[in-house]
């Protein structure tokens, strides 16, 4: 399903027009490996550096500050843990409770973890996260830009870390669709998440960062190379991201509409339903809900059934069916949940659409259990 009907863009997004007829000019031209010095070789690197300049572009960072990861995860390990690596305070990781799964995994592999409670609507408590930067031995802070689950935006720029302690930012659930924000020192990116193919990360480090390769050297010239880059795939990639970000500001507002609609039609029409997350302060395009007495694979089910693409639980765990890690950080209803994150191409017939179906959905399997 990769239609209107499909509403969980936040996993994953069909590959972006602009992207389609890059990807297969670059088939012809980028398989060579981009470090030898034949013609079929140049002519890899320069595609794989016109890549690596798009995406600073459009990101506004330095060319030399982009590298591409095989995925946003590994973007986020190898940034995270080479900050780890390369601090001289410790090894010592302060971090929200509602990070990715990566970032916190990244952390109990390398690193020590303090963790930072949020409010209820998944805003990190500041004042608490700086209190564990200063703290002796921590070495690295980690703030997300955007909440995966929910879509809270985390305040960045109003964080007073110490010199010494850097910023990651896991920037997947963002990139494009937002600017960066300020302060960070190192940020990961998913392509397959702003329309470009998927295995394709993207690792900003900012110049002069205190970051040391935490895996085994590789004997390419980049020191954050991951490997053999999929050059077509990375172009194509960056011909998304600047796509996107042309045309954030009117898909942005639009979505943001939208999502409005939904959090109201679904407070208002559906009983005994919690709507999660900054109202206002939050990504454009989602929204996550969670009703009592429902069981979140249920839900997902029967809307599947009338042609609805929607996610439930934690992102990455929903599979598992154990319950979400960032809403019970943030002290919400951690069952029946459904997340919803509208494609471009969304319309106001889309989200009503679902809205209408919603009530007698949630009805419907409350009865089938007694209530």
């Amino acid at each position: 399903m990769t239609g209107p009907a499909d509403l969980d863009s936040a996993s994953s997004t069909p590959l972006h027009p602009a992207a389609r007829e890059v990807l297969l000019a670059a088939l012809e031209r980028g398989w060579a490996d981009p470090r030898r010095l034949h013609r079929a070789g140049r002519d890899a690197r320069l595609l794989l550096d016109n890549a690596r300049e798009a995406t600073a572009d459009a990101l506004g960072v330095r060319p030399d500050e982009v590298t591409f990861t095989p995925s946003g995860t590994h973007a986020v390990h190898l940034g995270l843990l080479g900050l780890l690596r390369g601090s001289r305070r410790g090894d010592g990781v302060v971090h929200a409770a509602v990070e990715h799964s990566a970032v916190r995994h990244a952390v109990a592999w390398g690193g020590r973890t303090v963790e930072v409670g949020v409010e209820r609507d998944g805003r990190v408590r500041a004042d608490d996260l700086v209190r564990g930067a200063t703290a002796p031995g921590t070495g690295v802070a980690a703030l997300q830009t955007a909440n995966h689950e929910v879509g809270t935006l985390q305040d960045l720029d109003g964080l007073d870390l110490p010199d010494d302690v850097p910023l990651f930012t896991d920037a997947c659930a963002s990139m494009g669709r937002l600017p960066l924000p300020a302060g960070w020192t190192a940020a990961a990116g998913s392509a397959h998440k702003w329309g470009g193919p998927a295995g394709v990360g993207v690792l900003l480090v900012r110049k002069r960062a205190r970051w040391r390769n935490p895996f085994p050297d590789d004997d390419r010239v980049d020191e954050r190379s991951t490997g053999f880059e999929n050059v077509p795939a990375v172009l194509a990639a960056a011909a998304a991201l600047q796509a996107v970000v042309a045309e954030r500001d009117e898909v942005g507002a639009r979505q943001h509409g939208l999502v409005d609609v939904v959090r109201r039609r679904v407070a208002a029409e559906v009983p005994d339903v919690e709507v999660l997350g900054d109202p206002v302060r939050r990504l454009p395009h989602l929204v996550t809900f969670s009703c009592l007495y429902v069981d979140g694979e249920a839900l997902v089910t029967e809307l599947d059934r009338r042609g609805f693409g929607v996610a439930s639980g934690s992102a990455c765990t929903a599979s598992t069916l154990t319950p979400s890690a960032v809403l019970e950080a943030m002290g919400v209803l951690t069952h029946g949940n459904v997340r919803l994150s509208l494609q471009r191409d969304a319309t106001r017939a889309d989200v009503d659409a679902l809205c209408d179906a919603l009530p007698e959905v949630v009805a419907g399997i409350r009865a089938r259990v007694g209530l």
